[in-house]
């Protein structure tokens, strides 16, 4: 890998993302960083051997720039570096809710932009990135996106209208899996195992289950009726999911967290 890569804001996602690509075969001498505070950009040299700079080194310095800030801190960072990005620079979002346009309209004219929300499973390289192309990006920049965060996990390719459901689905998603297995552990206590034995069995439980829906090819629906034999133990747990209405929990939460992100999408028009 030849090309600079700056990665702004650096946070654990960020040195999630830092990690992977050196595993990947990214040169630290490749990698810059920028962070808020001297002793954070300290901490990721002595543990990468990655360059701290500032944020306008970065732009002047990096081919591809990873904004990796809060949603919230964009429109600051963005004042910040427009007069250094040249149009040249391929410019990848990591902020939740804001469009590619929120960037083209701040920066040079023509300059690339991709939007990218990734999810915290990128800590341990199993993350889901869902990537979208801005007006003047290409199909090589989309490509070299692809290679970047597929260091930490998978990649899929959407339009842009469609990252909103994304971010509901798997941006927000691990707060979802982690948020049943804190109530089936409740459950585990509540039935009498110790809280230890409960966690082990739910996190293997869901572990198994996940690689049989990657890997087995078979439709969810159909792994649930191997599992669920007639008048059996299965089949009545899930009429009481069917009976507290869980099936329509899940979808309002996730229109609940599409509106959400359409909000801050549209709290940064202004």
């Amino acid at each position: 890998m030849t090309q600079k890569v700056a990665v702004l804001g650096t946070g654990k996602i960020g040195e999630a993302l830092l990690s992977g690509m050196i595993g990947a075969g990214w040169a630290p001498a490749d990698l810059l960083v920028t962070a808020r505070r001297r002793e954070r950009a300290d901490e990721l040299r002595a543990r990468h051997g990655v360059t701290p700079v500032t944020n306008a080194e970065a732009a002047k310095t990096a081919d591809t720039l990873i904004l990796t800030v809060k949603p919230q801190d964009m429109g600051a960072l963005l004042d910040e570096l427009a007069p250094h990005v040249p149009a040249d620079r391929l410019v990848i979002s990591g902020a939740a809710g804001i469009p590619t346009s929120f960037f083209e309209e701040r920066l040079a004219p023509g300059t690339p932009v991709v939007r990218v929300m990734t999810n915290t499973p990128a800590l341990v390289d199993e993350a889901m990135s869902v990537i979208s192309a801005g007006t003047h990006a290409t199909p090589a920049h989309l490509t070299h996106t692809e290679e970047i965060f597929g260091a930490v996990g998978q990649t899929l390719r959407v339009p842009e209208s469609q990252q909103d459901a994304c971010t509901a689905l798997s941006g927000s998603g691990p707060a979802y899996f982690f948020y049943l297995v804190e109530a089936m552990t409740d459950a585990g206590i509540l039935l009498g195992l110790p809280r230890d034995k409960a966690h082990d069995l739910i996190v293997q439980s869901a572990i198994g289950a996940a690689k049989m829906l990657r890997d087995s090819g078979e439709h969810p629906v159909k792994l649930r009726e191997n599992v669920t034999s007639p008048a059996g133990t299965t089949i009545n747990a899930i009429r009481e999911l069917e009976n507290h209405g869980v099936r329509a929990a899940l979808i309002a939460a996730l229109e609940a967290a599409r509106d959400r992100s359409r909000e801050l999408a549209s709290g940064t028009k202004d």
